[in-house]
């Protein structure tokens, strides 16, 4: 994570009764309203500069506008930068000219989640090649930077230009730069493109292109599975 440049203080949001492994769609948007995200920035105020919402299954959940519509409200409301997930990956893919994408998601998203990602990207005029649940354990903890990268390397469709790695419970970022080097694709991860977007736009611009976007973030949300 951008070692002696970021220090990340983390602050989980609630989450209720727990109806499945991973959260739905329904519940993610609950757990996106401005009452509960004004709790969880309490504890960091004031002294964070900069917040950031860790969620890629409350984006796809909620849809490009009404997340967009969410991060304005509470920069507005917290005189503070405020970013979120898909809209980071967003930004990322159009910085670097990507009509042509594959989503990967990990298995606990379930079919609902990983249908309202290929939809969240169609939505902003991305062609999503697929979106597919990598076959990795079902827990997160088990779950080793070879295996995403042996699943992706043999499943990923030759027309993508890119590769989204979605959910920021997922812990992929270490596979992003062998990934790259053996698919030849650009490789963006959900954590990798929050960070990014908060450097690019701390006046850090120079710094993430140097490290062309291959800076490791910290998840975080309550819920890593989402």
């Amino acid at each position: 994570m951008a070692p002696g440049r970021v220090r990340v203080e983390v602050s989980r949001i609630p989450a209720g009764p727990a109806t499945a492994p991973g959260n739905t769609p329904e519940e993610l948007r609950a757990q996106a309203r401005v009452a509960v995200l004004d709790e969880a920035a309490s504890v960091l105020l004031p002294e964070a500069d900069v917040l950031a919402f860790a969620s890629t299954g409350s984006g796809y959940a909620l849809g490009y506008d009404a997340e967009s519509e969410l991060v304005e409200q509470l920069r507005d409301r917290w005189n503070r930068p405020f970013y979120s997930t898909c809209l980071s990956a967003v930004a990322a893919l159009r910085s670097r000219n990507i009509e042509r994408v594959s989503l990967v998601h990990p298995p606990w998203f379930g079919s609902s989640l990983n249908d309202l990602g290929a939809e969240y990207f169609r939505s902003q005029r991305f062609e999503v090649v697929d979106a597919r649940m990598a076959e990795l354990p079902d827990d997160p903890d088990d779950v080793q930077p070879a295996m995403v990268v042996d699943w992706i390397a043999q499943n990923l469709s030759p027309d993508a230009q890119a590769v989204f790695l979605g959910g920021n419970g997922f812990r992929a970022a270490r596979a992003i730069h062998p990934l790259e080097r053996r698919t030849g694709r650009l490789v963006l991860e959900a954590n990798q493109v929050l960070l990014w977007s908060i450097l690019r736009n701390k006046g850090e611009t120079a710094h993430a292109r140097r490290h062309s976007l291959h800076v490791d973030v910290a998840r975080r949300i309550r819920r890593q599975r989402s």
